[in-house]
């Protein structure tokens, strides 16, 4: 593998950015009065907004924390004590602030700054992110072990650890059992959970919490109970103010129900104005001095300070490069549809087909292309926000009633709800259809967002029919295909567009199982999964091989791979999966069980965690593009490039 070479930086305009130029990090920032921040807040914001408009990248969800940021690293003594982020897109500014201002325009690139916090990449990532909802179950480990560590070595001062989460994050089921381990230990952690609430994920926050939080935000008793009472109290540290913050949970309980987090055991603050510098730094300064879980509530707007994207948050939640002067301009002209504009089509065509049908989505609208379906629709589309594991299991529930469920996942999303894959779908073989995006590289989000492991999870299991399109309009037959299969199937597909073959009209079926002869050639058969498919025809044509289009990972079509080891001399398996227990794999797996000696040569994702860059970057990275396939067939078959006649090698015994 080539090595890296990081892109050049970019200076910043001292002239433009007087105070922000002079922060290399937060140790420069916290040499700054307090007075300054608001005007150091403006000018991250400024900066934030030019260099996202000259890389692209995640815009509003940064433009949410700007304010938060600038008071967390001016306040706590970073990296010393430990900065947790959720939801990882809101990191912009942290990046900014934090060593990486000069390349931050270099985001998603490759080579260039990691979209997401990354450990490797600075000591101020103290947790890697690219799911949510891990920020607390992770900064709650910290605070065990550093208070453990203390105790063992006599300090009285422990870093702190906070945990910001946000985006919708804290609707996930792993939050709650991370409030829930802290709030009731016998030895309370000293913990602060800030939530952001800015009432998103990228689409809409919903659900249950965010009614909630909205009736407490909202309650124009509850504030202006709480603002009369700060003008009529006056000095917070007077007795008569001490006395009613004693009170306060009593009467903000007469206005909220249920106190859910007091309930958990945190000492909840708030809500406060999340862009208010001032009342921001005054809270965390008195948090700061409390013991135990405490839980601070602020209120933010997503893509605040820039009018556009305040008033579009999703089509602004991440953007390509753009002029800021005039916001993203739509594109012109015919546009060749995704894959994920494939599905949602099929989507919203199948349901006036089958009214068993519906469609459910963790918070990914947008993103798995439900977007029309949702409109159309709205009485059968589900939007569990950030909860796979229970998308899973309600698709598995309603199975079990006779409906058609379909689950829109992304590839490294359906990862957390494995289990109930495993032990509530499959176990039961009931009639669920995954219909898996962003299956293999993915490119720029990096790691945490690669669906290169999804062959490998899904063939193992029991009672699946596991499917990879090789182009748009097999995508729309496999879906129909898997809705109409009696049990759990999946259709995994990758992010982008396609050959641009022409989309077919009707619903129709493949018969499971069976693989397509692409070309008729000699020697050596390509076996391709799914997105590698024309990558091996061009390479076969080359080289004059066969190449076949597998189409189903599981079931593999026997027979025709059976025929093939007879009329060949070796076998190609390519597919852009990891290569451990994949789709080749199972080709090999086969021959082994028919005592079939043939070479077969695996072609697939390294053993490793790919960095971010785009996709082409990747697959020829991995040497799955038409270029990578024909160099390994060669250095593996030399034969093949020279005018010698006669057999390939075969494996001994053969």
């Amino acid at each position: 593998m080539a090595a890296r070479t990081a892109p050049p930086p970019m200076s910043i305009d001292s002239a433009r950015y007087p105070r922000l130029s002079r922060i290399d990090t937060p140790a420069d920032l916290r040499r700054f009065d307090e007075t300054e921040l608001p005007a150091i807040a403006e000018e991250l914001r400024a900066y934030l907004i030019e260099s996202v408009g000259r890389s692209g990248g995640h815009f509003g969800a940064g433009l949410g924390v700007i304010e938060l940021t600038v008071a967390l690293h001016w306040l706590y003594e970073t990296p010393v004590d430990q900065l947790v982020w959720d939801v990882g897109h809101q990191t912009y500014p942290h990046k900014i602030l934090t060593g990486r201002r000069d390349r931050i325009h270099t985001v998603k690139q490759k080579d260039g700054v990691a979209p997401f916090p990354k450990r490797e990449e600075s000591e101020y990532d103290t947790f890697g992110v690219g799911h949510s909802s891990t920020s607390i179950s992770a900064a709650l480990g910290m605070a065990i072990a550093l208070q453990q560590q203390a105790g063992k070595d006599g300090k009285a001062d422990v870093p702190k650890v906070v945990a910001v989460i946000g985006d919708g994050a804290m609707t996930a089921g792993m939050a709650y059992e991370a409030l829930n381990h802290a709030g009731g230990m016998d030895t309370e952690p000293d913990l602060l959970v800030i939530l952001n609430d800015n009432r998103m994920s990228i689409s809409e926050a919903v659900g249950g919490l965010t009614k909630m939080l909205g009736r407490m935000t909202g309650s124009a008793t509850l504030n202006k109970l709480r603002e009369g009472g700060k003008k009529l109290l006056g000095d917070k540290n007077k007795p008569p103010a001490r006395f009613v913050r004693r009170w306060e949970e009593h009467w903000k309980g007469m206005f909220v129900p249920s106190t859910l987090f007091e309930e958990m055991g945190f000492h909840y603050t708030g809500p406060i104005d999340g862009h208010d510098l001032p009342a921001l730094v005054g809270a965390l300064k008195t948090l700061k001095t409390l013991k135990g879980p405490q839980l601070l509530h602020v209120i933010t707007t997503k893509g605040k300070g820039y009018e556009l994207a305040e008033g579009d948050q999703i089509g602004y939640h991440a953007v390509g490069p753009f002029d800021p002067s005039k916001g993203l301009v739509a594109k012109t002209g015919a546009k060749k549809p995704t894959y994920t504009d494939v599905f949602g089509d099929w989507l919203c065509d199948m349901a006036a087909a089958e009214p068993r049908l519906l469609g459910i989505t963790p918070a990914m609208r947008e993103g798995s292309g439900l977007v029309r379906f949702s409109k159309e629709y709205p009485e059968r589309y589900f939007d569990v926000a950030i909860a796979e594991q229970h998308a899973v299991t309600l698709a598995a529930g309603m199975a079990t009633q006779g409906a058609k469920p379909v689950v829109a996942i992304y590839s490294t999303f359906l990862q957390r709800g494995y289990d109930q894959l495993v032990h509530d779908v499959a176990t039961q073989k009931l009639d669920v259809l995954f219909a898996i995006d962003r299956g293999g590289v993915v490119g720029p989000d990096g790691a945490t967002h690669a669906g290169n492991l999804d062959l490998s999870y899904l063939r193992c299991v029991p009672n699946m029919v596991v499917m990879a399109p090789a182009d748009e309009n097999e995508c729309r037959q496999m879906l129909t295909t898997g809705l109409r299969y009696e049990g759990p199937a999946a259709v995994r597909y990758p992010r982008g567009t396609g050959p641009g073959v022409t989309i077919e009209a009707a619903l129709d079926t493949l018969a499971i199982g069976k693989a397509q002869l692409r070309r008729n050639g000699s020697r050596l058969a390509l076996l391709a999964f799914g997105a590698t498919v024309a990558a091996a025809e061009q390479a076969g044509a080359e080289l004059g091989l066969t190449v076949v289009n597998m189409r189903f990972i599981k079931p593999l079509d026997r027979a025709l791979v059976l025929e093939l080891a007879r009329t060949h001399e070796g076998f190609v398996t390519i597919e852009d999966n990891v290569v451990a227990g994949g789709a080749g794999s199972a080709v090999s797996e086969l021959l082994n069980a028919e005592a079939v000696l043939l070479p077969v040569l695996q072609l697939g994702l390294p053993d490793a965690f790919q960095h971010h860059a785009s996709r082409e970057d990747l697959l020829a990275e991995a040497g799955i593009d038409a270029a990578g396939i024909r160099a390994a067939v060669l250095h593996r078959w030399p034969q093949l490039a020279s005018a010698e006649e006669g057999s390939l090698p075969r494996a001994a015994g053969a």
